[in-house]
């Protein structure tokens, strides 16, 4: 059983004040923060995409009349942008354009990431609908269903798509690891049947002989 507590270090940062009058203002503001906090979580462990994204995705995009570019996952860039977006959509109130600055690099992204590069790829990000700026702030929220989608394309291309397309040129496992988990049994079945499918295909998986 897990509990999970939202706890203000400095209710000023709240901006409802400490009189006991603002007592349920004080409680409501809190158990939002605990209960998107677990909605983010749940999202990110259980990951989902729409059909038509992944094709959507490199397509140009407009926000109002300012046109935008695509997002390639394939690039690494984007993939740490991605990751941080994650990392950052469970505060309360947002994030702003520099903390993903300062976030990306710490997620293994590019170490001279700046608030400009930041500010456009969320620009991107929002042309696709995997971020909103609500009203005229300068924070940036994420959606629910828009965690589910960078989850799952973050763990297809890492997780997924890599690992097959890296074993897939090996006609024979070796000895099996002490731990045999579930995951490993699912990888090694989806190993052998990319092999078939790869024949079907007509797509040579081993290195042809000299």
């Amino acid at each position: 059983m897990l509990r999970f507590e939202a706890i203000v270090p400095d209710t000023k940062t709240r901006k409802t004040g400490r009189a006991l009058d603002n007592f349920p203002d004080i409680i409501a503001r809190l158990a939002g923060m605990a209960d998107r906090f677990c909605t983010m979580l749940d999202c990110v462990d259980t990951g989902f995409i729409p059909g038509g994204v992944p094709g959507q995705l490199p397509l140009p995009s407009t926000i109002g009349a300012t046109r935008t570019g695509g997002i390639d996952v394939n690039k690494p860039r984007i993939r740490a942008v991605l990751a941080a977006v994650l990392a950052l959509a469970p505060a309360p109130g947002g994030f702003t354009v520099a903390g993903l600055a300062a976030k990306v690099p710490a997620t293994t992204g590019p170490a001279s990431y700046t608030s400009r590069q930041a500010a456009y790829d969320l620009r991107k990000l929002r042309g696709k609908n995997l971020t909103i700026k609500p009203g005229r702030t300068r924070r940036y929220q994420v959606p629910p269903d828009a965690v589910r989608t960078m989850t799952a394309l973050l763990t297809l291309r890492d997780h997924v798509i890599a690992p097959i397309l890296a074993g897939i040129r090996s006609p024979r496992r070796g000895r099996p690891p002490a731990h045999w988990t579930r995951i490993d049994r699912d990888y090694q079945t989806l190993r052998i049947g990319m092999q078939a499918l790869f024949r079907d295909l007509g797509i040579e998986t081993l290195t042809a002989a000299a």
